[in-house]
């Protein structure tokens, strides 16, 4: 039996031994995760690589003020954080009040203020709990246009219409047209045709067929892709790829619901749905020529959009997740991401959308032994474009260069300095210095520079 999820995660960071263990003993009670950390140098590392419910945080620890890690960490990430000193003073009092602390207590703790602590750190578990993860003919998804897309797909898949599926490249447009044939109720089979591979001359008789000796090396006759999915779904990727005299046949068969195979006569019916699909805009397409206007029309009896990964950064752990848990089936293991990964992965571009991650964690679990560990996306910089990719100028200097990757990085990680510095191999150290003597120079504003305990670097020294 699957152990239950834990209902909180709780970080103690006391270098007093007997007060972590009464500590966690008393969480686990309520069933809650509990860390223990007995220096100010692990606790901000814990707190960078995972997410609390509650923070626990001892006054005086052997390398500092427990109300600096309060200064140095994300607190977006964190629950209540409360002060547990056995040393109070005015002085601390006033500094956690300024401070986003919840409560300021006085060792030794009683139990019924330990348990409203341990009380609140459920409650907020239970918020951030995701929810059953939605999976549909083998696509997951939890955010709204997910969500669209899988109601859009039960509602036209038992319906006798063509189907239109726009995305980009591995979003996951072969998984929609197996999902309509899937819910459809047809009992023939689903074929799958990326119109841009196969030569344009053997287009149409590997679409529909073709008689024996309607050319040369025609040794016999052959029953195209229509007919191999005849009572099914015929799947064509790539549409717009199609050449212009195949896509008039094609509307021809689509409009009679039959076909007559190359250097044949005969009319053969056909009961075949269509599903097309394209990575470009259609109606792009058809401007550009590239689909006809009256097969478009045909096609897109009912539109379905994909939506980009980047428009839906929320379904990323969830996927990786799901990756890994298909991995885990099949060759019979029990890995796990290491803490800090799934919300590392959700930053990153994903220009190759859900192909490009799913290669990532199989690459990671094949490379990896323990709990797998997916490093930052490398930063692109010095001139970056749209993509992502970043080109350096002829006759760049390198104090040019350096600023150029720098600001870039920055930018790529949303001015998160710790990232940035991760990313480049220095420290936020290293970085805030370069701001400051790019302000002297007048390339960049204060607000550029922030301030050196911003996203400080718990490994600098």
């Amino acid at each position: 039996m699957q152990a239950a999820a834990p209902a909180g995660n709780v970080l103690v960071v006391d270098d007093n031994v007997d007060f972590q263990s009464l500590v966690s003993e008393f969480a686990k009670l309520s069933r809650c995760r509990v860390t223990c950390a007995g220096t100010l140098h692990a606790a901000r590392k814990l707190a960078a690589d995972d997410e609390f419910d509650l923070l626990m945080v001892d006054l005086d620890l052997p390398d500092g003020n427990g109300l600096d890690l309060i200064e140095d960490i994300d607190l977006t990430a964190h629950g209540q954080i409360a002060i547990v000193t056995g040393n109070p003073s005015v002085e601390s009092a006033a500094r956690a009040v300024r401070a986003p602390v919840v409560e300021y207590l006085t060792k030794p703790i009683g139990a019924d203020a330990l348990a409203k602590l341990i009380e609140r750190a459920q409650r907020r578990a239970e918020t951030r709990r995701p929810q059953p993860v939605r999976i549909v003919g083998g696509m997951v998804g939890e955010t709204g246009g997910m969500r669209e897309l899988f109601d859009k797909i039960r509602r036209v898949a038992p319906l006798d219409v063509c189907v239109l599926v726009h995305g980009e490249s591995g979003t996951g447009k072969e998984l929609v047209a197996r999902s309509l044939h899937d819910l459809s109720g047809r009992r023939g089979r689903f074929v799958a045709v990326n119109c841009g591979a196969i030569a344009a001359d053997l287009l149409s008789s590997q679409l529909f067929g073709h008689e024996r000796g309607s050319f040369t090396g025609a040794l016999q006759a052959h029953a195209g892709y229509f007919e191999q999915a005849e009572g099914g779904t015929l799947f064509l990727d790539e549409i717009t790829e199609m050449p212009s005299a195949a896509q008039v046949y094609l509307l021809r068969v689509l409009e009679s619901r039959s076909l007559t195979r190359v250097g044949g006569s005969r009319e053969i019916p056909v009961d075949v749905r269509i599903v097309a699909a394209t990575n470009r805009d259609p109606q792009r397409a058809v401007a550009g020529g590239s689909l006809r206007t009256d097969l478009y029309y045909r096609l897109s009896e009912f539109p379905l959009s994909v939506p980009p990964l980047r428009e839906r950064r929320e379904d990323v752990p969830v996927l990786a997740q799901h990756f890994l848990d298909r991995l885990n089936e099949r060759y019979g293991t029990a890995r796990t991401f290491a803490p800090g990964t799934l919300r590392e992965l959700a930053q990153r571009s994903w220009s190759g959308n859900v192909r490009e991650l799913r290669h990532t964690v199989q690459r990671h679990y094949i490379l990896g032994d323990g709990a797998i560990e997916i490093p930052p996306e490398p930063p692109l910089g010095a001139v970056e474009d749209e993509h992502g990719v970043v080109k350096f100028r002829v006759g760049m200097t390198f104090d040019d260069i350096e600023r150029e990757m720098l600001l870039k990085t920055l930018s790529h990680y949303n001015q998160n300095k710790r990232h940035a510095a991760r990313a480049l191999g220095i420290t936020t150290k290293t970085i805030y210095n370069r701001l400051l003597r790019y302000r002297s120079l007048g390339l960049i504003d204060d607000a550029q520079v922030g301030t050196p305990e911003e996203d400080a670097d718990p490994s600098a020294d």
